[in-house]
């Protein structure tokens, strides 16, 4: 059996906003940056494993969000229901990373202790920190963790043959990245890790941010774990879609193959 992957992004969601709004001190020509919002997907043979389940629809529209398609039907042009997925992979638990757990009703949820810990703590108890959740998607998350479906991470794992996690931080206190084994290499989904390829190649930061340090930190071990930046898939950048080719000719512009 191989422990190589097929890897897809699903893009089930865009943000207009002004390139401003997506680095700490703004930008100084403040162009139009938009941001697009995915699920990944990784397969092979022996398992399929989802990787974030993206923000419902209801928590979409009040933050003003535009849903291009459902999770749910995105994951079905690619031949997956939600409820034969027995593995998810959490990056983190801000609203639009794990907003449709309820789709997954038999996956275990892997995940960092230290997110949720954050998550469930004293931080939640201000504003700036506690806007990029949803209590309910972390309430549901807590109530999984006694149904007995989350597996937590404390630091890097390798959760199968090929497909391992890695405490990064910054963006959120347990963001984890995944390092992928492909045909072409590793790949590595780094999820809010690096919105955009902007924030890799510069140094600049997002500006929902819990470690201004780890974050910066986090954009070289994203590229150790990579072995070249090329293999390094920012977590809402729109230039995945065009820097890849599409899964078929019907998912055009959404599903996008990431393992060459």
């Amino acid at each position: 059996m191989s422990d190589r992957y097929e890897v897809l992004a699903l893009k089930y969601a865009r943000n207009d906003r002004p390139a401003s709004h997506n680095f700490i001190g703004g930008d100084q020509h403040d162009l139009s940056m938009p941001i697009d919002y995915y699920v990944w997907v990784i397969r092979n043979e022996a398992r399929t494993v989802v990787v974030d389940s993206g923000f419902n629809p209801a928590s979409g529209a009040r933050r003003g969000r535009e849903l291009i398609t459902p999770v749910n039907m995105a994951l079905q042009a690619v031949g997956i229901e939600g409820a034969d997925i027995e593995h998810v992979i959490t990056t983190h638990m801000h609203y639009d990373h794990a907003g449709n757990n309820d789709l997954f009703p038999n996956a275990c949820f892997y995940m960092q202790e230290s997110e949720m810990q954050f998550a469930t703590g004293p931080c939640m108890c201000h504003h700036f920190l506690n806007h990029p959740y949803e209590a309910e998607d972390v309430t549901g998350m807590v109530r999984r963790v006694y149904a007995g479906q989350v597996s937590f991470c404390a630091g890097d794992r390798e959760l199968f043959p090929g497909i391992s996690v890695h405490h990064i931080g910054g963006h959120s206190r347990g963001l984890q990245c995944v390092r992928v084994e492909t045909r072409s290499g590793p790949l590595v989904l780094a999820s809010d890790a690096s919105h955009l390829y902007e924030h890799l190649s510069s140094g600049r930061v997002f500006p929902t941010c819990d470690s201004v340090t780890d974050t910066v930190m986090g954009y070289g071990r994203l590229r150790e774990l990579a072995g070249e930046t090329a293999h390094i898939v920012p977590g809402h950048d729109p230039a995945v879609m065009d820097r890849y080719p599409s899964y078929n000719l019907q998912t055009t512009g959404i599903v996008a193959k990431l393992d060459g």
